[in-house]
């Protein structure tokens, strides 16, 4: 467990660490593109928020898009999420994605077989055109426990000040965690590629899990000038997927 004066400590240097990164990135034009998804109270808001914490507000956007229109039920999938991919200079984050078609909707029902097979093959190819564009593409899986995500989503609702925080897809996070896990081993072993593979995440211990992100972004910019004083990621907490990670334990059942 990570002692509080030592996070907090450390958060601070990797925070610092992450506004020399933007000021670079915004002088050499760069764009960044990073993709949080997980199990329902995963921690997804909260590693956000540290990273953005003092980051540029003109060049960094967290997107969490509201349920499509109706218009947007009629576009093509992606269409609505391109526009708001970041341009020169600016680090775009999503707090759940295009992936919301890899989970949630074909276990809740809101788009058809057909629909979330097409989304399975399409997704590499637009992953790649994003990379080949020269975008700086990152892309975290959050996982916990069954047993942390029950404690979590009572305390959740529980709290009047995380009102904003309650879904009421947590109402069947539970019930249907056998669902869950089956569409995210079917998406992760489908859409893990070369080009866009999916970073893992144990995220039980939440503040673990916010510095590994933090120190992965770093070290992933493969900047040196970067790293003076900056952990390396720790493999126990964060790893590239691989089908192994579905059965040996890493990932929860």
């Amino acid at each position: 467990m990570t002692k509080i004066r030592d996070y907090d400590e450390e958060l601070a240097h990797l925070q610092l660490a992450l506004i020399r990164m933007q000021q670079k990135a915004i002088k050499d034009g760069s764009k960044t593109l990073t993709v949080f998804e997980g199990r329902d109270a995963a921690g997804k808001d909260g590693a956000i928020s540290r990273i953005t914490e003092h980051l540029s507000r003109r060049n960094t956007l967290v997107v969490a898009l509201p349920k499509p229109s109706d218009r947007q039920q009629g576009e093509w999938y992606f269409q609505r999420y391109v526009e708001w991919l970041p341009a020169a200079g600016e680090a775009v984050l999503f707090n759940r994605s295009w992936y919301n078609r890899g989970g949630v909707e074909p276990v809740m029902g809101f788009c058809t077989p057909q629909q979330h097979a097409q989304f399975l093959n399409d997704v590499p190819s637009f992953e790649k055109m994003l990379v080949d564009s020269g975008m700086r593409y990152a892309k975290f899986w959050l996982d916990i426990s069954r047993e942390t995500q029950g404690e979590r989503l009572k305390a959740r609702s529980e709290d009047p000040l995380k009102a904003f925080k309650i879904s009421p897809l947590d109402a069947v996070a539970q019930e249907k965690w056998d669902d869950y896990s089956a569409a995210r081993d079917e998406m992760l072993s489908r859409t893990h590629t070369e080009a866009a593979p999916w970073i893992c995440v144990r995220a039980d211990h939440k503040k673990a899990a916010r510095l590994n992100i933090i120190r992965w972004l770093l070290h992933a910019a493969g900047d040196k000038t970067l790293l003076k004083g900056v952990a390396k990621p720790d493999p126990e907490v964060i790893f590239p997927f691989e089908v192994a990670a579905l059965s040996d334990g890493r990932l929860a059942r």
